[in-house]
Formats: C-alpha cells, sequence, structure tokens
C-alpha cells in the first residue's frame, strides 16, 4: 500500500508508468514491493499497459518500449562497431539504467564479461522463435554450420537447451550454459 492505502488498479498502473519511465526497466518483484500488492496483481495491472504498446514484457520485469526493442537508427555495436541487426542484437542493461547494445550475442557475452558487476542483466531474441529471453538463462550454440552473417565465432541463443540441441543435431555445433559460452567465446577470440 503505497502511501499507507489500497491504489486503485488505475493508479497503480499510473505509478507502474511512473516508475519505468524513470528507470527505463523494472522488475516485477520490485513493482510489488513498491506497490505492496501480489505479483499477480501486477501482472494483472501490466496487461493493459502492455497492449497499450509503451512497454513491454521481459524476462522477470517490463521496460519502456523505446529502451529495449529500438536502438538509434546510427547506433552501432558498443563492442565491434558493426551495425545492429534487431534479430541478432544482445541489449546489457546497466546498474545505472543505461542499454548498451551489441550486435550478436559474440559482442553480447564479450561485452557483458568486460562489464561484470556493471551490467543488471541483458535481453537477446531466442534464435529460433524471436522472443526477448534472459540472457543469463539463455543455452547458446557455437561452431554450428549455419552462416547467419555476423561476428565470428558465431553465437546463437536459444530459450530452451532442447532447442539448441535439436538445432545442432541439424547443423552441428556445441551447446553451452551463459557461463561457459562467456568464457569459451573470449578463449576462441585470443586463440
Amino acid at each position: 500500500m503505497e502511501g499507507g492505502f489500497a491504489l486503485l488498479p488505475v493508479e497503480r498502473q499510473n505509478r507502474i508508468m511512473e516508475l519505468v519511465k524513470e528507470r527505463k526497466n523494472i522488475k516485477i518483484s520490485e513493482l510489488s514491493t513498491i506497490l505492496s500488492v501480489s505479483e499477480m496483481t501486477v501482472h494483472r495491472d501490466l496487461k493493459a499497459l502492455i497492449a497499450g504498446g509503451e512497454i513491454i514484457k521481459t524476462f522477470g520485469g517490463i521496460s519502456l518500449k523505446e529502451s529495449v526493442q529500438a536502438h538509434p537508427k546510427d547506433d552501432k555495436c558498443t563492442y565491434c562497431h558493426g551495425s545492429i541487426n534487431d534479430r541478432l542484437a544482445y541489449r546489457i542493461i546497466l546498474a545505472n539504467n543505461d542499454v548498451e547494445f551489441t550486435c550478436c550475442a559474440h559482442c553480447g557475452l564479450l561485452r557483458h564479461r568486460q562489464l561484470r558487476e556493471k551490467a543488471t542483466h541483458a535481453i537477446c531474441h531466442d534464435f529460433l522463435k524471436h522472443t526477448t529471453i534472459n540472457s543469463s538463462q539463455a543455452t547458446y550454440v557455437m561452431d554450428t554450420s549455419l552462416n547467419v552473417g555476423c561476428c565470428q565465432p558465431q553465437v546463437l541463443a536459444f530459450e530452451l537447451a532442447t532447442d539448441a540441441n535439436k538445432f545442432v543435431k541439424g547443423f552441428g555445433g556445441t551447446v553451452y550454459t551463459f557461463t561457459e559460452a562467456i568464457d569459451v567465446v573470449y578463449h576462441k577470440m585470443n586463440e
């Protein structure tokens, strides 16, 4: 109960919009605590806001649509300075709520390694489904025969390990967890 009294749904939605505009992204659990309501209530409040198009659902939270989906038209990858392809893009959200964009998971993992504690979380797209996923919980494939025309060694992200394993059966490659992928791509670049 913000301010000592229960807010109406429309008041909670307005407060959620204030918070996400201020911070650019926020976790569902934080909203639940701030608003003194259950996470289920937050999810119900978010339905109308997501439908309105100003915010999008991310893994475990929400983000201001402009801060996650789009990047400045002239923006370049913060790691290799190449062009950013939205289908492969990797976004790193920093503690100060800035968002860094990389062209692909290869550069995203290398940049994530450089930033270490400055990164609060990162998101990327599932290679098959093109849904937004939490990068630290994704499964990564390297050394596949499919070439998507981005940085080498190529790194493809999958939400589910089962999808990554099926992909490898058809196109070859090796499956890695987030932590393994950061180390492997770093070592491959330094060989």
